[in-house]
């Protein structure tokens, strides 16, 4: 959303979910510590989505900013609900400039500007509602979450390179069906060692 500031320019806003300082608990990056910043709102609706990512205040850059610069990272991920809904290159240059190192995790069904650091893409074809159409072109991780669906189709994928591949259990709250599903990802993984296993160690650890 823009609104006219008092000397007659534009400024943009953002909607933010949630800007919180933690550990990454997933993929390549687990264990380090990041600013999470957290955008409003998503173009899919996967049925095993866990984060209530829908509300959100309208936030100007500079405040933006003043939030990640409370916490002594250099580390910052551009996470959601879908990310690339609300950012562009102004926004990255923004953080680098300021010294951050920019990692985004997104659903890929919208561009991203060149200059992220690193690149997370969960793809979502053939389990939510416009998630075949992947519009970026690379990835540094793939990750994937387990429920039960083809794994090949992830290795056509239309992307540079040869990303990380992450199969990560899909996490639900019967403890006995969320063992049920730990379990079969391992399977899953050791049957094929194009995958690592990746774990939501912040729900493990209790980490918020």
């Amino acid at each position: 959303m823009r609104r006219i500031n008092a000397r007659g320019g534009l400024v943009l806003k953002r909607k933010i979910n949630e800007i919180f300082y933690s550990l990454q608990g997933e993929g390549a990056h687990t264990g380090m510590p990041v600013v999470f910043v957290r955008f409003s709102g998503c173009n899919l609706k996967c049925p095993f989505c866990d984060t209530a990512h829908q509300d959100g205040v309208e936030m100007e850059d500079e405040e933006i900013l003043a939030r990640v610069e409370e916490y002594p990272t250099d580390r910052v991920v551009i996470t959601g609900g879908e990310p690339s809904l609300w950012i562009d290159d102004a926004f990255v240059d923004m953080l680098h400039k300021n010294g951050k190192k920019v990692a985004i995790e997104t659903n890929g069904t919208h561009p991203l500007p060149d200059s992220i650091d690193w690149v997370t893409c969960s793809p979502k074809g053939g389990m939510a509602p416009g998630g075949e159409n992947l519009r970026i072109g690379r990835a540094d991780e793939i990750k994937v979450v387990n429920v039960g669906q083809d794994l090949e189709q992830y290795f056509s994928l239309p992307i540079e390179g040869e990303p990380l591949m992450f199969l990560q259990p899909c996490y639900v709250d019967d403890p006995q069906e969320r063992e049920r599903n730990i379990q079969d990802t391992i399977a899953r993984v050791k049957r094929d060692p194009r995958w690592r296993l990746s774990l939501q160690t912040h729900r493990l650890l209790n980490i918020p």
